[in-house]
């Protein structure tokens, strides 16, 4: 990941991280609530570890069992990390990784705050995870890869840590067609999870190349502008007032920037929410 898109999405992050979002916000759990969380789901982890940054429930498709372990990419402040959590058992272990430690440190008071002991969160890039080979049996994310700038080099690392049979179970964001120069050319396209993702057959084509079989790529037909909610929008944190043509970009408030987002292009026509599933071979 370049320096540049790397500190814009850092830097974004660790705002969202500051604003004390949470379900209690109405707008925030209305987001979580359209993209596949129920109300009983978000009632059992901390409010502070949903910030409304979902595109999906990757903890529902993954199929998750008792005294596994399981890795979050790109983990927030722990919403699916601590669900998985619940589900592993004392006996299992649930990971977040997270490249913006104000997230982490979000992350782990709010792990402090449930009780949990059997999660942990590790300050790192996805191209790059502090954790063994061939020890996970199932890697989720939120969200996150169409953040990645060398997504081939983020797979390979998700290969690596898989075991041999195990499973990769994520919600992103796809593009259905080529987005507009002016927007596609923005950073704020990049932290508003749409500037940096594939199509649906790039996303397959990129999977069976890193070694991954049984690849399956479904529209989860959720609306984009969910984004919007109570006057909330959200996918990602602010960097720069989106698609402003200024050499000087000024600071966006954190809602604003998305929203600003889905006032250039209508999201719905341009990119979907998808659920993608496949394995590490056996072999």
């Amino acid at each position: 990941m370049t320096d540049s898109i790397a500190d814009a999405v850092r830097k974004g992050y660790g705002n969202v991280a500051q604003q004390g979002l949470g379900s209690h916000d109405d707008g925030v759990r209305s987001i979580a609530n359209a993209f596949g969380y129920s109300d009983e789901e978000l009632g059992s982890i901390p409010a502070e570890s949903n910030m409304g940054l979902s595109c999906g429930n990757p903890v529902a498709m993954a199929s998750i069992r008792e005294g596994e372990v399981v890795v979050d990419l790109g983990s927030g402040g722990g919403l699916d990390v601590f669900l998985a959590a619940r589900q592993v058992g004392p006996s299992g272990r649930s990971i977040g990784i997270d490249m913006t430690g104000d997230m982490i440190s979000l992350a782990r008071a709010n792990a402090r705050k449930g009780n949990y002991d059997n999660v942990s969160f590790h300050l790192a890039e996805i191209e790059a995870m502090p954790i063994p080979s061939r020890s996970v049996d199932c890697v989720i994310s939120n969200c996150v890869l169409n953040l990645c700038e060398d997504k081939d080099a983020a797979l390979a690392e998700v290969f690596r840590i898989l075991k041999p049979g195990g499973r990769l179970a994520i919600s992103d964001i796809a593009l259905r067609k080529e987005l507009p120069a002016h927007v596609a050319q923005e950073m704020s396209a990049w932290t508003g999870c749409i500037g940096g993702a594939l199509t649906i057959e790039d996303n397959r084509e990129k999977l069976l190349r890193a070694g991954f079989t049984e690849v399956t790529i479904q529209d989860a037909q959720a609306d984009l502008n969910a984004y919007r909610a109570g006057g909330a929008a959200a996918c990602c944190g602010p960097s720069t007032d989106c698609c402003s043509p200024s050499e000087e970009p000024q600071e966006a408030n954190f809602h604003d920037q998305m929203s600003a987002l889905l006032d250039t292009i209508d999201a719905n026509e341009y990119a979907a929410s998808v659920r993608i599933f496949a394995l590490r071979p056996e072999a």
